[in-house]
């Protein structure tokens, strides 16, 4: 947050800042941040070296603000197109949003477990305010083989078991929401873990994430009228008075 205040204000409003918020506890992440990516596969397929690529398309509120990435291949894993992201604040409002969204995913590592699976899009979005942090999925024209339909707004944390015959080999999580410790809140839009193993039918070990955002919590507003911009501009006001009333005080004295 100083460093913020830093670019927008200077030195000076660096310095009252400081002030202003002496001995506030240090939060574990900066209020304000957002970041979102498209893709990240990190497995390790049965018999096979371990494949990582990602995260595909990251964005920040710290820039770059938008990516774009044209598709993602994993031979055997994943396949989609055009991959956008962005993560923006409100520096008036405090306010972040964060946004991920992939088309035409298809997902070849489960076509032995349930037949062909494929979204049309896959979309992430979070959004940070003063009344706190939210998020939701969207999950366009998907077809998940012997899974069955599911909504294209899923509920959160949304997770349906993939079985090789009796044998339990991953779960995919739509809507999946986690809320970290300082606060912020990640949405991934689908997270398929290969829970490994290497009884036969087994598929792996490892994650793919397909469109995440991570939101918040909200920076405090900025206005002069409002918030920390109040004080801010009270304690310019401070910071530039009281050195004249020393001055004047002084030549008074010296008369």
């Amino acid at each position: 947050m100083k460093r913020h205040l830093v670019r927008r204000g200077g030195l000076l409003a660096a310095v009252v800042a400081s002030i202003a918020l002496a001995g506030a506890a240090p939060a574990s992440a900066a209020p304000g941040d957002g970041s979102a990516y498209g893709v990240d596969v990190n497995v390790t397929l049965l018999g096979q070296p371990a494949v990582h690529l990602g995260p595909l398309a990251a964005a920040n509120t710290n820039g770059p603000t938008e990516s774009t990435a044209v598709s993602a291949n994993v031979p055997g894993v994943l396949t989609t197109g055009v991959i956008k992201t962005s993560a923006v604040r409100d520096d008036n409002s405090g306010a972040v949003t964060a946004k991920a969204s992939v088309a035409d995913v298809g997902l070849p590592l489960l076509k032995v477990a349930v037949g062909n699976v494929g979204v049309k899009a896959v979309e992430a979005v979070c959004t940070a305010t003063q009344e706190g942090v939210k998020g939701s999925s969207t999950l366009a024209g998907a077809s998940l083989g012997s899974l069955g339909k599911v909504d294209a707004n899923p509920a959160a944390n949304t997770e349906l078991k993939v079985q090789v015959g009796p044998l339990h080999v991953a779960t995919l999580i739509l809507n999946e929401q986690i809320k970290n410790k300082d606060g912020s809140l990640t949405v991934n839009a689908l997270h398929l873990k290969l829970l490994g193993g290497d009884a036969l039918g087994a598929l792996g070990s490892g994650d793919v994430i397909l469109s995440s955002a991570t939101c918040g919590p909200a920076a405090p507003p900025m206005p002069l009228a409002s918030g920390a911009g109040m004080w801010i501009g009270f304690g310019v006001v401070a910071a530039i008075a009281v050195p004249v009333g020393l001055r004047v005080s002084r030549r008074r004295s010296a008369a």
